[in-house]
């Protein structure tokens, strides 16, 4: 049975991180507060837990899992290189809601969806996700809903769409403006917005000293 942890008490969020921690390791799924909407979250290098975080989503490979990390420099060892422009975003909106789309390790073992040898990287500006990252490490992580319904600002509202499909809810209180993250593809000559989100086009082409267009 699902179980829900408030994170604002310090001894239930101790609690549901190590739960969290636990599922996650053994393949199991989260769903954990970001700084954005609440996510659904599998360990990043296991197959079989990302095909069932897109189960309980009711989608299916052809939109690929982004992955969150909990440090900069988890990074360097999950792409082929980290480009100038992409270590100056880094540093001005990480931990934030930006999205990298960079070319992945070829090292990897993982199967996040059809990427096409890419990787979709962002750090999350909150405690609870930060924290949990730290300990388990990079997570595959998609809304917190399921195929075609609203994400989930709150953990309950989770938790009504996703039910039993995931074993532990981590709940950090409402996220807020349901605002997703910029996504900003750096595979190419030129860095392209992928979706605009959180952080703006004008402050992209401020931090990198280029316009940037929209596809």
């Amino acid at each position: 049975m699902s179980t829900v942890y408030d994170c604002n008490s310090p001894d239930s969020r101790s609690a549901g991180l190590n739960r969290a921690a636990s599922s996650l390791r053994g393949g199991g799924l989260a769903v954990l507060p970001t700084d954005t909407v609440y996510g659904i979250g599998a360990d990043a290098f296991d197959p079989e837990a990302v095909r069932a975080l897109l189960s309980a989503k009711g989608r299916g490979p052809d939109m690929p899992v982004p992955v969150l990390v909990g440090s900069w420099n988890t990074v360097d060892g999950l792409v082929m290189s980290v480009p100038r422009q992409a270590r100056a975003l880094i540093e001005a909106f990480w931990p934030g809601g930006l999205s990298l789309v960079l070319p992945q390790a070829p090292s990897l073992s993982w199967d996040l969806g059809e990427t096409r040898g890419t990787v979709n990287l962002r750090m999350p500006l909150h405690p609870v996700a930060l924290d949990l990252l730290r300990d388990v490490g990079p997570l595959a992580v998609s809304s917190a809903n399921t195929t075609g319904n609203p994400p989930a600002t709150t953990a309950e509202q989770a938790r009504e769409q996703l039910g039993e499909s995931v074993p532990v809810y981590l709940d950090g209180g409402p996220s807020g403006e349901p605002v997703a993250s910029t996504i900003v593809d750096l595979t190419g000559q030129r860095p392209r917005i992928l979706r605009e989100g959180a952080v703006s086009r004008a402050e992209l082409a401020t931090e990198l000293g280029v316009e940037l267009p929209v596809e």
